[in-house]
């Protein structure tokens, strides 16, 4: 009697009656690898660990890139803003030459919704001395409109200064490293040294002392009232050394640069912080291609575990898959089986290491367990910075790049005969 037909058809209305057969099979092979009677449990277990380990180091580089990225960059812009407009020169010294303080583009950048914040500033280098050393540096003068939040939080002694229009302010703040250097505290007087002709000196009190981390800018600039310069170059109050714009969203950038740089004319240079300081940017950049070889490789790792724990799966079950092919079972429905199967794996896997990667990040977020030398990275901690759809992303990415790499294992279940695998034991 032949039974190929009413078999064949009983495969036909159980594909029908359930949802989906193929996941149907899938899910009762993973729900069988809890048990300890297959030889592959071991196996597909050290392969998950392989993938949450892999995964949760592609998530800690991720964050890490990221939070490194903004930091540096909020420190630059923190010294520059994110364009600044002034008097175009050749030399690139900090004598900047003035502009007038009322442009006809002020009232365009006013109403412009990407920009947050317009104010002035100027530049004068001079020399500090004391009686214990003697340091050149560049004084910054600011304004009334000054945006001080970015130095508040980086003051570790003393406090900022208050300037008023109808009064000059001889205070002034300078950093640890420079104080350090002249062994100076808050509330002390020094004299500063204006190289011109004639060459001038004025005499400032120290009211706070700041520290960014940021040693090239630490060691070059203080900060004190721009009509402290203005007086210095006989300047109007009236004229300034140049405009300084920060953005709402640093995203904004390039197209703002653009945009400002058409509307301050011939006489005037508008250049983004990207432009000033292009070394930082470029080093920053090239952090991305740290991020891309270490996922990609942790990709590849993932991968071939898997890889190795579905072959040895698919190994194990050759009778089960002789038995389905007898029962009429395609090789596609079979190969469907196998490759929910290392979705489920891999899932379970990413799971985990999502788990270990953001608990690891919000650990050092929260207390900071982890140093860097400051002196070579600019900051003192590990910086961390959790980005959902960089989450999403990674996970998506990773699962359909081992998705893929998983098809070609399961061309194994074309080549075994059903007639030997069901001898097979």
């Amino acid at each position: 009697m032949n039974y190929t037909i009413p078999l064949t058809a009983g495969i036909a209305n159980l594909h029908h009656s359930v949802l989906n057969l193929e996941f149907f099979i899938a899910r009762r092979i993973i729900l069988q690898q809890k048990g300890d009677a297959f030889v592959s449990r071991p196996i597909v277990r050290i392969a998950q660990a392989g993938v949450a380990l892999g995964f949760a180091v592609m998530v800690v580089a991720i964050a890490v890139v990221t939070g490194f990225k903004k930091e540096i960059r909020d420190k630059v812009i923190g010294f520059g803003s994110h364009i600044q407009i002034s008097n175009f020169d050749e030399n690139n010294s900090f004598e900047t030459r003035p502009v007038s303080r009322n442009q006809p583009f002020l009232k365009t950048l006013a109403d412009d919704p990407a920009i947050g914040h317009v104010q002035v500033f100027a530049t004068k280098a001079g020399i500090i001395k004391t009686s214990e050393a003697i340091e050149g540096v560049v004084a910054k003068g600011i304004g009334v409109d000054f945006d001080w939040s970015f130095f508040r939080d980086k003051l570790i002694s003393g406090k900022t200064f208050l300037v008023r229009n109808n009064e000059i302010n001889d205070s002034i703040i300078i950093s640890g490293n420079l104080a350090d250097k002249l062994k100076l505290n808050t509330g002390d007087q020094v004299i500063m040294y204006f190289i011109q002709q004639p060459p001038r000196a004025r005499k400032f009190i120290v009211s706070g002392i700041y520290k960014t981390g940021m040693e090239d800018f630490d060691n070059l600039f203080i900060f004190c009232d721009i009509a402290q310069l203005q007086k210095l170059n006989d300047w109007t109050k009236d004229q300034v050394g140049g405009f300084e714009i920060t953005l709402k969203h640093f995203s904004d950038l390039n197209r703002e640069g653009d945009k400002i740089y058409s509307l301050t004319g011939s006489f005037l240079n508008a250049r983004t912080i990207r432009e000033i300081y292009p070394q930082i940017f470029d080093w920053l950049g090239l952090q991305n291609i740290n991020a891309v070889i270490i996922i990609t490789l942790m990709v590849i790792v993932a991968g071939i575990n898997m890889v190795s724990a579905l072959l040895i799966i698919i190994l194990e079950r050759i009778r089960m898959i002789g038995t389905l092919k007898a029962l009429g079972c395609r090789n596609i429905s079979i190969r469907k089986i196998f490759f929910y199967v290392s979705l489920m794996l891999i899932a379970a896997g990413l799971l985990a290491g999502n788990i270990a990667g953001i608990g690891l990040c919000l650990l050092q977020k929260e207390f900071g367990i982890f140093h860097l030398d400051q002196q070579s990275y600019y900051l003192s901690l590990v910086p961390v910075k959790i980005d959902a759809m960089n989450i999403v992303l990674l996970n998506a990415g990773t699962l359909i790049a081992c998705g893929l790499m998983m098809i070609l294992p399961t061309l194994l279940i074309t080549k075994i005969s059903p007639v030997y695998a069901l001898r097979f034991t």
